[in-house]
């Protein structure tokens, strides 16, 4: 078992990971990590009248002694790399994962920090696994003797891997409208029990609508003399919603061709047989279908889809001609497990098979 840790592990997505890990066939939490209020204290402690799972605090985590996060030297020795979940400023968060990575401790990050970081890479194993060539030298250049990887914000993974297996089959896509209806669970803790999400539609939140449009460019991308170089042939055009679901990220996507239009039923069997390297690998946390296509009218749903496979699926419906662009579907997938804590895992998962993390 390799031994891991998790900073920021006390807060909503830190506590997935703690219950996502548990009975991990390669990983075991050794190590937990959190800001200094939570410091000394046992990790039951620290999250005594805050743990918001509905499974148990996992026995072998319970009695873990909550270290202070932006103490590198006491994960030394403690765990080979880290699970980075902090709820900081983007410059605060830079300088700690940078300097876990400096001392030699590899950070898998769900943190928007190094996302636009040219040599780190932004992972969704299906699409772009083949960009973890760029870890060695961001090592060499940097001088470090770990690395980071991160992943793409939450609102991204219920449409780019549909979009991907589509361009992969040679249908190049040119133009976006996206609008997304995202769970208060991505807000944390407060958001959920919160009155203003009662009865309610919130149409802002903050940085999504730019990470919505911008970081599928990178994903997409392909790495050139030690970078990511982006893919800006797709425009899109996003709308961000918070709305009154506790989980689940649901998508509206219109989508409009190049030159070559496929049919409908070309797309949905595009869909329906899309595999990649994770599956190939069979990694532990991979979809074994990593998109799932509904027929029925009022699919997918949060309450009925958002959990398909481990909550890694992306839930497919209601594909269409479009009269403005050329078709329209529905996507779903569930934010804090695809698109938080599973989707690190995979990362990590990844990271390991291709023998970067030992």
């Amino acid at each position: 078992m390799i031994p891991v840790g998790i900073i920021g592990a006390t807060g909503m997505v830190g506590q997935k990971y703690i219950h996502l890990l548990e009975n991990h066939p390669y990983f075991e939490v050794r190590y937990v990590a959190a800001s200094p209020k939570s410091a000394g204290k046992s990790y039951e402690e620290a999250v005594k009248g805050r743990w918001h799972l509905s499974q148990d605090i996992p026995a072998k985590v319970k009695s873990l002694t909550v270290e202070d996060a932006n103490d590198v030297s006491k994960a030394k020795g403690k765990c080979s790399f880290v699970f980075s979940a902090v709820e900081m400023d983007k410059e605060r968060t830079k300088e700690l994962e940078n300097s876990y990575a400096q001392e030699g401790i590899s950070v898998v990050s769900n943190n928007s920090a190094h996302r636009f970081t040219e040599d780190v890479p932004m992972l969704v194993p299906e699409i772009n696994h083949d960009h973890v060539s760029i870890i060695s030298e961001q090592m060499k250049q940097r001088n470090w003797k770990g690395f980071i990887c991160v992943k793409p914000n939450c609102s991204v993974q219920s449409y780019i891997t549909p979009i991907y297996a589509l361009e992969k089959a040679g249908f190049k896509v040119k133009r976006m409208i996206i609008s997304t209806m995202q769970a208060v669970s991505g807000a944390g803790f407060n958001t959920v029990e919160d009155m203003d999400m009662q009865d309610n539609v919130i149409p802002f939140i903050g940085g999504e609508e730019e990470k919505s449009e911008y970081e599928p460019a990178k994903i997409l991308g392909k790495i050139e003399d030690g970078k990511c170089v982006h893919d800006d042939s797709i425009k899109i055009s996003a709308h961000c919603n918070r709305v009154p679901v506790i989980d689940g990220h649901t998508a509206t996507i219109s989508v409009e061709f190049g030159e070559k239009k496929p049919s409908k039923e070309e797309i949905i069997a595009l869909w329906k047989d899309f595999k990649s390297v994770p599956q190939e690998m069979d990694l532990p946390f991979a979809p074994k279908q990593p998109i799932i296509y509904h027929d029925e009218d009022n699919r997918p749903q949060p309450r009925l889809d958002r959990d398909a496979d481990k909550g890694m699926a992306v839930s497919l419906g209601r594909l269409r001609e479009c009269p403005v662009f050329d078709y329209r579907f529905v996507g779903l997938s569930h934010n804090t497990i695809r698109g938080a804590a599973g989707g690190g895992i995979l990362n990590a998962e990844l990271l390991y098979k291709k023998g970067f993390l030992k």
